[in-house]
């Protein structure tokens, strides 16, 4: 989810997508914000069914690990490629990394794209579409907790320790359902490893955060994709994974993720160019909400309890995400 210094962390998780508050120049209008910032999240949000999707059709059982590491390796090397393609065709130059970048690049690729992937693809082998869509808006929590009291960028506020504590509240649910409400449950190897994986990203945010001024933001994703991604097939090749033929349907899938990766991210970065990074940031809670509505349509329960619990969890998180994410009025009319 949305977070840090350079407009979008990448991948599925646009935790990296704040700057310490900075305000940007408000041109765009608000129509264009809303449907702008709704096809990111709708994107975002699509990406876990569809990553199930691609496990079906390339054949990768929930113990392949091999496999889901090549699978992703695959998405993020291409898609650092388009997105690292399209900066040099917009700017119309082609470079090399300078070596501050790369220290950023490689500190970035680390915990965004190898370390939170890698967890992110084993526990969604195991975890339902709807639960892996409700753990996805964990990330908003970790990155603010781990932005104010590891790195130290910001203060947590009455209103984010509330917004916090509404979206624990729908993890508790949401991971509590099997015994307290019918719910699908709470697998470590599962859920756990998405929660695991959203605090990876967490560190990244920050990471970005802390040097956002050494390096070009859209340079950083596309290399770092790339990188994270080429260590992610390294690691899939070491375990002997790989990818049965799937045809035009499972091309299809890559290409969607990859589009996903690269596509939801140059908007996010254009509108946070354009607008206040609070009145774009606050759309996030959207992104949950889409996940488990898209989830539901492409993949359906899957086997398990979907009823109130999922409601009241997917409402509570969304709930906080928005308390977080958004700004007092009074704040908003001074800035």
């Amino acid at each position: 989810m949305p977070r840090g210094a350079f407009s979008s962390g990448g991948g599925d998780d646009p935790t990296a997508s704040r700057d310490n508050g900075t305000r940007a120049s408000s041109r765009g209008g608000t129509g264009s914000l809303v449907a702008l910032a709704s096809l990111s999240c709708v994107l975002w949000g699509s990406a876990v069914p569809m990553v199930r999707l691609g496990y079906r059709a390339f054949g990768i059982g929930p113990g392949d690990t091999g496999s889901q590491m090549l699978f992703a390796g695959l998405r993020f090397v291409l898609a650092g490629v388009c997105v690292t393609v399209a900066w040099c065709a917009i700017n119309r130059s082609a470079r090399l990394p300078r070596r501050g970048e790369l220290r950023v690049m490689a500190s970035v690729a680390l915990f965004q794209t190898f370390g939170q992937y890698l967890l992110y693809y084993m526990g969604l082998s195991r975890a339902t579409g709807v639960n892996g869509s409700l753990m996805q808006g964990f990330g908003v929590f970790a990155a603010l907790i781990m932005s104010a009291l590891v790195f130290r960028l910001e203060r947590l506020t009455g209103r984010k320790l509330l917004g916090c504590a509404i979206g624990f509240a729908g993890i508790m649910v949401a991971g509590m359902g099997e015994h307290a409400v019918g719910g699908t449950g709470f697998r470590l190897d599962g859920e756990g490893l998405l929660l695991l994986a959203t605090a990876s990203a967490s560190v990244a945010s920050s990471i970005l955060r802390r040097h956002a001024s050494e390096a070009d933001p859209v340079l950083v994703c596309g290399w770092q994709f790339m990188m994270g991604g080429a260590a992610l097939l390294a690691v899939g090749l070491g375990l002997g994974g790989s990818l049965a033929s799937a045809g035009a349907g499972g091309a299809g899938i890559l290409a969607w993720l990859v589009m996903v990766s690269a596509v939801a991210y140059g908007v996010w970065s254009h509108l946070l160019r354009s607008h206040d990074v609070s009145q774009v940031a606050v759309f996030e809670f959207l992104i949950p909400v889409f996940g488990v509505l898209l989830s539901l349509a492409i993949l359906g329960p899957e086997g398990t309890s979907v009823g109130p619990h999922t409601a009241v969890a997917l409402a509570l998180i969304s709930v906080g995400i928005y308390v977080v994410e958004s700004r007092p009025a009074k704040v908003r009319a001074q800035g």
